[in-house]
């Protein structure tokens, strides 16, 4: 995501669900307090409920500016609601704590809009504000939300999610015994984050386990490895992204032209379980592969488009392409599937991205509380917003994982024993040879 601070408007490129990288990338961490409150009673969940659809109405209609006679059905409608909540705060069982209901409301209401978007409560904020900048130490896992709870993306290769035993897709049920289906993605990325060599226990959900998987990782500076390439048969160079933090768009290119140098027909960029970095690198390293075109636009209710097209001068080869994505490719990565895809530059092959793409705004509110709202979301060259249908390659090959071998539920197994379980062969690197040996070499 790419957060717009208040008042100087200044934009900082960074991404909600990859807070937990740190060291070389510019990500804006959302830092709240660590005295989260424990989820709501059942007791007050019924109030929350009336009170999130009153602010849901009572937003819609103050952000958008308009006159009531252009919303008289809204209006009748807070009328409603507006009884149903003086009923329940007059005739409930006992009388609600309204701040708490207040509070658990706008979580709500703003969760509701996207994952990417988070209300914090003046405490909150406050530290979001202190902690911003600084180097934490982290987990090494871009996280998100889906089904209500935290999920992981994917995980930095060596960095600390990684040695514990943490994978993409696992869904963190909890983080030190707070379910996260009652955190925001701001507070889940606060918990995960902290002094370097301390610990923290997730528990986590996997297929086949009818239990939650408790682990221990200790955070740690994580260092985003270098981008790495191979020459495989058939002259065909392979590279091997694993994040898109700053620098990475150039560390790319000059991958390609040795490649080239080494007598490279054709190309594979490996983007899989790459969710980390910033848009502009995605874009950069996209143009790479382009000389013409759109690859990518931004666009929002307030925000006016901006398209970001193929500048010829920065393109470096002309060589046929596959790209190679999976469920754990999300953001920039995403940026450059979609754009050699959007294209017709080459192929994309592998399983469906996770689908990830906006930017958000800091709003002050006056009690010293603020919004984190998304503003705008990138699209694809068709017109597509990557966050809603991600990207779906050319050429489908299911993750390896899904054909893994996972020990039932009754049985106990290490989170390095599974890893062993899983098949070995990468079947959707060899169906991306496969499809360059299929076309001919150009350039």
């Amino acid at each position: 995501m790419v957060t717009v601070e208040p008042k100087s408007q200044k934009l900082t490129i960074g991404r909600a669900h990859q807070n937990g990288y740190n060291g070389s990338t510019s990500e804006e961490v959302v830092a709240p307090s660590e005295k989260i409150k424990n989820p709501m009673s059942n007791k007050i969940k019924a109030v929350v409920l009336v009170s999130s659809l009153a602010l849901v109405l009572f937003m819609a209609l103050g952000l958008s500016g308009v006159r009531a006679s252009s919303n008289d059905g809204a209006y009748r409608q807070l009328q409603v609601y507006s009884e149903v909540l003086s009923r329940v705060r007059s005739e409930y069982v006992e009388e609600p704590n309204i701040p708490a209901v207040t509070d658990g409301a706008l979580h709500g209401l703003l969760e509701s809009l996207d994952a990417n978007s988070s209300y914090l409560d003046p405490a909150q904020y406050k530290e979001y504000k202190e902690h911003k900048g600084e180097g934490r130490g982290d987990i090494g896992a871009a996280v998100s939300k889906r089904f209500g709870y935290a999920a992981v993306i994917s995980v930095i290769p060596g960095g600390p999610a990684d040695k514990a035993g943490v994978e993409g897709s696992d869904i963190i049920e909890a983080i030190e015994g707070k379910s996260t289906r009652e955190l925001s993605l701001a507070e889940i990325h606060n918990l995960l984050s902290g002094q370097p060599g301390s610990n923290i226990t997730i528990s986590v959900v996997r297929p086949r386990r009818a239990e939650p998987q408790k682990i221990v990782i200790t955070r740690d500076l994580v260092a985003i490895p270098q981008v790495t390439d191979k020459m495989l048969e058939d002259n065909i160079g392979l590279i091997k992204v694993d994040a898109f933090t700053k620098g990475k768009a150039q560390e790319v290119a000059n991958r390609i032209k040795s490649l080239q140098k080494s007598g490279a027909k054709k190309l594979i960029l490996d983007v899989r379980n790459a969710a980390a970095g910033e848009e502009s690198e995605g874009i950069a390293t996209a143009n790479l592969f382009l000389n013409h075109g759109t690859i990518t636009y931004l666009q929002g209710q307030k925000y006016p488009r901006e398209a970001f097209n193929a500048d010829p001068q920065k393109a470096v080869t002309s060589l046929p392409l596959v790209v190679l994505v999976n469920r754990g490719t999300a953001g920039p990565a995403e940026v450059v599937a979609s754009a050699v895809l959007g294209n017709a530059r080459g192929d994309v092959v592998g399983d469906k991205t996770f689908g990830d793409g906006s930017i958000q705004k800091v709003i002050e509110m006056q009690d010293g509380s603020a919004l984190i709202l998304s503003v705008a979301k990138y699209y694809t060259p068709e017109g597509k917003a990557i966050q809603d249908t991600a990207v779906t390659p050319n050429v489908i090959v299911a993750d390896n994982d899904d054909d893994g071998l996972l020990p039932d539920e009754d049985q106990q197994s290490a989170p390095d024993q599974e890893k062993r379980a899983r098949p070995q062969q990468d079947d959707q690197l060899q169906k991306a040879i496969q499809v360059l040996k299929n076309r001919e070499t150009k350039g």
